[in-house]
């Protein structure tokens, strides 16, 4: 047997050719094996059909058609963000100029721990996440797996600022990766405050900062999971500067609304905040991982600094080397700002901002389609781009039953958010190239199952 080929070096190029048209023929392939966004028969058949695919995992002799083989089991088993029936989750269908950019990245695989591993990716790395700080209101911003590790991370340099008596104030639509951060940190039981609106009621916020003992860290959401609602910044933002309440916002979801002139106004108070968390592969169409914590003071940043003589000798570092270790608590990370980067440039503002305006408007008009519509109730109009709704008249159980159902034939993925005391379906548009004609079809798949009164 040869060796096999390597993807950097001179030869690399070379060698991924071929196997990058056996990869796209395989999605190809796999994408036609589906018959919607999701393969039918639910975890039992998807599980059975991997297993096949899979066969020996360490076979005693290689299968030269592994790559086809299990690309395309792959592709006929995912749940495709492209499709326009998959409206579940945060979940977006990734630009084809990220995900080319992400190949490059996997291919010179630079490991962003020294500046040796990665001499252009770390120079691309502190200009990138410098403006998009800018763009916050901040000066700086780290480079995180996503909303949760930026999430963590934020709670971390607030801890290490002001100490482990800090007191954690979240509303109840906040995402659950703060509670657990706290938890994780070691710090006091978080205080979890009314929203009852859907957003953190100032009211409640004003009496805990007012009675309860500091240290306080209040965090915010632009952009809620369930809902995609957004809390009064302004209000939030003032209140914690009234009582030296330190603000971190979690605008995973709703951070992206910066690149749009229609919708950024939504977004005032964010440049008051300590630290902001931001999700590019949510509202900013990058394949995953593309996250980001913004921060407003540079210092805090002291808090992640360590020292291994084999990554950030003194002397290198005195020398002009650039030390990385402070840039994350992950030692090996690979140069996702690659595929933000390219996006950006290729893009630009207006462009990014376009494509939030679409989808944006894609959900407006979901929504008064819902409202027109004699056998559905609409909870309310989108903030961002999240509709929720449900069957008029129905009970909880029949909204949960009419969403598995819908999964297990593969018609259509839709989520769920309990909210007003009820279960709701939640349809989450992030495909800009979403049609009119698509969303009567979403509907008409819920519909059908209404009428037919066939949920499993």
């Amino acid at each position: 047997m040869s060796t096999p080929s390597l993807a950097s070096g001179p030869e690399g190029p070379h060698a991924l050719r071929p196997l990058l048209d056996t990869v796209l023929h395989a999605l190809t392939d796999g994408t036609r094996a589906r018959p919607g966004p999701l393969p039918a028969g639910g975890p039992d058949a998807v599980t059975a059909h991997i297993k096949a695919a899979l066969g020996d995992v360490l076979p005693p002799q290689g299968d030269p058609d592994a790559l086809r083989t299990l690309v395309h089991a792959l592709a006929a088993g995912s749940a495709d963000p492209a499709h326009p029936l998959c409206a579940a989750h945060l979940h977006c269908p990734p630009l084809a100029v990220a995900t080319a950019a992400d190949l490059a990245a996997s291919a010179l695989n630079p490991f962003l721990d020294s500046w040796d591993q990665a001499p252009a990716a770390s120079a691309l790395e502190a200009l990138v996440t410098r403006a998009l700080a800018q763009e916050t209101g901040a000066t700086d911003a780290l480079i995180t797996t996503g909303g949760t590790e930026s999430n963590q991370l934020a709670l971390l340099l607030a801890r290490e600022k002001h100490g482990p008596a800090l007191r954690l104030l979240v509303a109840a639509n906040a995402h659950h990766s703060l509670p657990r951060a706290a938890w994780l940190l070691g710090l006091p039981e978080p205080v979890t405050l009314p929203a009852p609106t859907g957003t953190l009621d100032p009211a409640a916020l004003q009496e805990a900062l007012t009675t309860l003992p500091g240290p306080h860290l209040v965090a915010a959401t632009a952009g809620t999971t369930d809902a995609g609602l957004i809390d009064p910044l302004p209000d939030i933002a003032r209140l914690c500067t009234a009582h030296n309440a330190r603000l971190h916002i979690d605008a995973a979801y709703g951070g992206a609304l910066l690149f749009s002139d229609r919708h950024r106004h939504r977004l005032i108070g964010l440049e008051n905040a300590h630290t902001i968390t931001l999700d590019l592969h949510k509202l900013g169409w990058q394949p995953v991982a593309a996250g980001l914590l913004t921060v407003h003071d540079p210092d805090d940043l002291i808090a992640l600094k360590q020292q291994a003589d084999y990554l950030n000798a003194d002397d290198d570092t005195d020398a002009g080397l650039p030390d990385l270790l402070g840039r994350s608590l992950r030692t090996s990370r690979r140069p996702d700002v690659l595929k933000i980067a390219v996006t950006l440039k290729t893009l630009g503002r207006h462009g990014l901002g376009t494509l939030v305006d679409q989808v944006c408007a894609h959900a407006h008009h979901l929504a008064d389609l819902i409202a027109d519509h004699p056998r559905f109730e609409l909870y309310d109009h989108p903030t961002i781009s999240t509709v929720l709704f449900r069957p008029a008249h129905a009970t909880d159980a029949t909204v949960a039953a009419l969403r598995r159902e819908l999964l297990h034939h593969g018609r259509a993925v839709l989520g769920r958010a309990h909210t007003a005391d009820r279960l709701w379906l939640k349809a989450t548009l992030l495909n800009p190239h979403i049609r009119p004609a698509d969303l009567t079809a979403l509907l008409q798949a819920v519909d059908e199952l209404v009428e037919g009164n066939t949920p499993r």
